[in-house]
């Protein structure tokens, strides 16, 4: 098995990841993707890039190096009640946003009801597109209730490569999360979370393994082949989508 593109990874604009865009994009060439989302952390993070991070994008090349890039941002869930900490004008600024929990913006445990009521609320944000390494096990939700929301409203969940470096403790919900997405035909996205070329190169074996045992249909892996990518960004209604189906199709 073989992704086609990764589409959770940081650079050195956050200060705990170590390579540039130039770089990133440089190994992901060499892995043989053919896309690349450069997703670094919003705001609430401490390691945040200043806002105008995600407001310049215009700057950035559709390309480098024969790698199209996707610009985004990993937004933080900031409480139960689904709330970001990007703006509506900044969110919609983005190819492609990843929306996760961490604990120093939801700081301690969730209750099963506290963790359902914030993914569901979650789900009908428009400009969420993916679901990042939410098996942690501080955060636990009712995975079939909420995979049959994120389904009805596009949401991708994410299979997460660093998970099995820094939330070990999740690790044993990823096959219950994946076994719900696959029930409910909820696509998913298979990314390393990568914070060097170094995990961008090797974060996904454990993945491959998990996804092989199941026998998980490629039609729902959005990464999986160009044209899934391509009519995964039409269907969230990317301005970018025109754009790069033209350069990947």
């Amino acid at each position: 098995m073989q992704m086609i593109a990764d589409l959770h990874t940081h650079t050195l604009c956050a200060t705990h990841a170590y390579n540039t865009f130039t770089e990133m994009a440089a190994a992901a060439k060499e892995i043989g993707y053919c896309a690349l989302a450069v997703t670094d952390h919003a705001p609430a993070m401490p390691d945040s890039p200043h806002a105008w991070h995600f407001q310049n994008w215009s700057a950035m090349p559709r390309e480098i190096g024969g790698v199209v890039m996707l610009y985004g941002a990993e937004a933080n869930v900031m409480d139960t009640k689904g709330g970001l900490d990007l703006s509506e004008s900044q969110l919609k600024a983005q190819d492609w946003v990843v929306a996760s929990i961490h604990s120093s913006c939801v700081p301690g445990l969730l209750t099963r009801r506290e963790a359902n009521r914030l993914w569901l609320a979650v789900a009908e944000n428009p400009y969420v597109d993916i679901i990042g390494h939410s098996e942690q096990e501080n955060y636990r939700y009712d995975y079939d209730l909420v995979t049959k929301a994120f389904a009805r409203n596009h949401k991708v969940v994410e299979l997460n490569g660093n998970s099995f470096n820094v939330r070990r403790d999740g690790i044993p919900n990823m096959c219950a999360l994946l076994r719900a997405c696959l029930a409910n035909g909820c696509h998913i996205s298979v990314d390393s979370d990568a914070h060097s070329t170094h995990q961008l190169r090797h974060g996904l074996t454990a993945l491959y393994a998990m996804l092989e045992e199941m026998q998980f249909p490629q039609e729902l892996i959005v990464n999986a082949t160009r044209e899934n990518l391509v009519q995964e960004l039409q269907l969230h209604g990317k301005p970018c989508a025109e754009e790069v189906g033209g350069i990947l199709l």
